[in-house]
């Protein structure tokens, strides 16, 4: 159903009769409305997007090995403008991540690399003009690279060291940047609108300062998400995206060493698109907010749960809720 062009179905012989001229008409304008349907729901769908994550400049030990994975259930209400006649729009979508974490030492300040790999299944139905419709798509989404660096206290320390530095500093500031990429190697398919991968470049440069006290810590965030262009979009169009503008806030409290809990909140605007040279008007005005809780299950071993709640602040756009269980090994 992703696949209609009208444009086959203008080059008809035109029709004898007004009847055959109205249903002809109907025909199109809901061709057309799906089609619009279908454009709306893939410019918010690429893989990396507006996050809310909590600890993302805690001070770790040089050398320092952890994999995880996780899984993120999402479900969601749409909401479309009202001349596409689209009422009930659902999403249902399972993410499964793979990821890899080293730490390392760079000009005597710590660094992370972090890897990324996930895997979607999601589906997405509504009733278009009274008709249910629904499309469901499965497999790789575009892998994340993300390479941090803590600027101002944070230095680069192993093992012995590092507890005895932060034993004497039980309040310290750090500042950080990072730089985040998104590699367009999901699954794409250029004649299907709706799809994992973006088919597109995503670099999201960050500022980040957390500040401790104790067993309390204050963090903040900025990013900046810079789209690449889509030059295969849909049917030989080309997508256009402005810069989305983020800012995540986080309050951490740690009960003992590898239990703690996270209060989050975080605010996207922006990221209007455009389909060849053509504004969208369809800027995000996003507010997330999560709760997160960690805790070891084995001495090098780790669970996090958390849920996320995303709520637009315009007429269009998708109330969604996540729920995340992770687990993670160091070596």
């Amino acid at each position: 159903m992703n696949t209609f062009r009208p444009a086959v179905i203008l080059t008809r012989p035109r029709p004898s009769f007004p009847s055959q001229i109205a249903e002809q008409s109907k025909l199109i304008r809901k061709l057309l409305r799906m089609s619009a349907l279908f454009a709306w729901l893939a410019l918010p769908g690429v893989s990396f997007a507006q996050d809310v994550e909590p600890r993302r400049w805690t001070h770790l030990p040089v050398g320092l090995n952890v994999v995880a994975a996780a899984y993120v259930y999402t479900v969601g209400d749409l909401f479309f403008d009202p001349v596409l006649l689209v009422d009930d729009g659902e999403i249902e979508q399972h993410t499964a991540v793979v990821s890899y974490t080293r730490t390392f030492g760079l000009a005597g300040r710590t660094a992370r690399l972090d890897v990324l790999v996930p895997f979607k299944s999601a589906r997405w139905q509504g009733l278009l003009d009274g008709v249910f419709t629904a499309v469901r798509r499965d497999g790789p989404a575009d892998p994340i690279f993300r390479l941090s660096v803590n600027l101002v206290g944070g230095p680069a320390l192993k093992n012995k060291e590092f507890r005895e530095f932060r034993a004497a500093r039980t309040t310290n500031t750090i500042v950080g940047m990072g730089l985040a990429v998104s590699v367009p190697l999901g699954e794409y398919k250029k004649d299907k609108l709706l799809n994992l991968g973006g088919n597109r470049v995503v670099i999201v440069p960050e500022i980040g300062v957390v500040h401790t006290r104790g067993p309390w810590s204050y963090e903040l965030t900025g990013s900046v998400f810079l789209f690449g262009d889509n030059d295969e979009f849909w049917n030989g169009n080309k997508l256009e995206q402005n810069p989305l503008y983020a800012v995540q806030a986080h309050v951490i409290h740690v009960f003992r060493p590898g239990v703690w809990l996270s209060l989050s909140a975080a605010y996207g605007h922006d990221g209007e698109s455009e389909i060849n040279d053509v504004p969208k008007n369809d800027p995000r005005d996003t507010i997330l907010s999560a709760v997160s809780f960690g805790f070891p299950i084995s001495r090098t071993q780790g669970l996090k749960l958390a849920y996320i709640r995303g709520r637009m602040q315009k007429d269009i756009g998708a109330d969604t809720d996540s729920f995340v269980i992770a687990w993670s090994m160091r070596y």
